[in-house]
């Protein structure tokens, strides 16, 4: 290798990592909604923190924050964008305004979703202790790799396996916060803190995962795979019934 090979083979790599980066950055908005989908997530608690916070009313502050998600959805529907991330903000809200419908006091409605967010932390933490970790199958069809990072990419697994650890325990603190805070605080106390540990801790997972995930082995095409084989099914194919001359 001459000195000229040097520097281009040094350029070559910082692309490929660079690229590598840009695939994670970009599959890592993809499944978990972006900057928008983070707007729309916070947006339907700190509306109703803002009105319980002025009036002390439920039924209106409850009220407020479901016609605001059901809102959201629509506005993705007219535009055609994908909803699934609209749609399960609606379903937490729904949860959380019928839970404090039924019990009156206004602090359950976040109850549900503190609920969930315990749950979803023993999930990434249960499923890597198993072998087989919640972000891996969360992003595996993102990337078209499916679960072949379990058997054919062992970096990768790896690498799911930090990220989900991340996860799990970055939830757990975010629980550890606010489940005291439930018992402790009155429900603007609560609904405050909860706005502002929404975002935070999610992009510090996400960058986590990016981080890990951009430093692994690159994803198993698997989908690309399939196609090729299916063509070389073809073709034998084709060669077989070709008359012979």
């Amino acid at each position: 290798m001459t000195s000229l090979d040097k520097p281009t083979t040094k350029t070559n790599d910082q692309q490929q990592d660079s690229d590598a980066k840009a695939i994670t950055e970009a599959a890592l908005f993809e499944a978990f909604g972006g900057v928008r989908g983070m707007v729309e997530t916070v947006l339907p608690g700190l509306l109703f923190v803002t009105i319980f916070t002025v009036n002390k009313n439920l039924h209106i502050s409850a009220i407020a924050a479901l016609a605001l998600s059901l809102l959201l959805v629509a506005v993705r529907l007219i535009r055609r964008d994908t909803v699934k991330h609209a749609f399960s903000g609606v379903f937490g809200v729904a949860f959380g305004v019928v839970f404090a419908m039924m019990t009156g006091n206004a602090k359950d409605f976040y109850l549900p979703g503190m609920i969930y967010t315990l749950g979803l932390a023993a999930a990434y933490i249960v499923t890597t202790i198993a072998g087989v970790p919640l972000i891996g199958l969360i992003l595996g069809p993102v990337f078209k790799e499916n679960l072949s990072w379990r058997t054919r990419n062992p970096g990768r697994k790896k690498a799911y396996a930090k990220a989900s650890w991340a996860w799990g325990l970055i939830l757990l603190a975010k629980c550890a916060i606010l489940f005291p805070l439930y018992w402790w605080a009155d429900t603007t106390q609560l609904g405050w803190v909860l706005v502002a540990l929404k975002i935070p801790p999610f992009l510090l997972a996400v960058y986590l995962t990016w981080v890990f995930l951009a430093k692994a082995p690159p994803p198993i095409d698997v989908f690309a795979e399939m196609e090729a084989e299916e063509q070389a099914e073809k073709e034998r194919k084709r060669a077989a019934a070709a008359p012979e001359v």
